[in-house]
Order: structure tokens, then C-alpha cells, then sequence
């Protein structure tokens, strides 16, 4: 599956990933971004997302872009063993797309267009 982020340079983007547990036993994972801009992308409330059986969560992945170019990352979402069951690995592309430009302020010069 792809999340893509797509927002204005500089611009902080926010989306939720919803994970569902349908097994009677909580599953616990570990999430870990991954990739060649890995570091533009963050888990604001941490690493660690546990889901209680038979329910569902949300986890929050946040992009702030940089450059104009694509960012590109993986959201590796690894579980750990808890009470004798492991779910799936889950894996999730990133990527971003910067659609407009805000100017961070704006400057009046005046000067003389030409000089003798």
C-alpha cells in the first residue's frame, strides 16, 4: 500500500494509518521508517503501537518536505511476540509530492534600472 503526502514546500503533512487486530490476543509492533528520506518522515507518538484484541488503531505518520523533489520512505511495521502470537510484518511506501510554493515573505526593492 502507498500513503502519499502532498502538500506545499516546507508544509508539515499528517496521515493515519488505521491497523486492525482481529485475533483475540493483543499484538504489539514495532515501527521503524526506512529508505533515502526516512529521516523527513516521523512517528510523533513513537515507535511502539499496541492494538487490543479485536480492535482497531491509528498511527500518525508526518512528512515536512524539504526539496521539490520526491521524498520516498518505507514504514516497516515489525510485531513482537506477546502472549505467544506474532502478526504479519506490514510494509507501507511513502511518498510525497510538493504542489505549490508559499513564499516565506516578501521584499520591495527599489532601485535605479539604469545609471549614467
Amino acid at each position: 500500500k502507498t500513503i502519499e503526502f502532498t502538500g506545499a514546500l516546507h508544509a508539515t503533512v499528517v496521515k493515519q494509518v488505521r491497523l486492525k487486530n482481529p485475533s483475540v490476543k493483543t499484538l504489539v509492533y514495532s515501527a521503524t521508517l526506512v529508505g533515502r528520506d526516512a529521516g523527513d518522515f516521523s512517528l510523533p507518538k513513537g515507535n511502539t503501537v499496541i492494538i487490543a484484541p479485536k480492535r482497531q488503531t491509528s498511527i500518525n505518520v508526518e512528512f515536512t518536505s524539504r526539496f521539490l523533489r520526491p521524498a520516498e520512505a518505507v514504514l516497516l511495521l515489525i510485531s513482537k511476540r506477546v502472549g505467544g502470537i506474532n502478526g504479519a510484518t506490514l510494509t507501507f511506501s511513502l511518498k510525497s509530492e510538493v504542489k505549490h510554493i508559499e513564499p516565506a515573505d516578501i521584499l520591495k526593492c527599489k532601485s535605479p534600472c539604469y545609471e549614467l
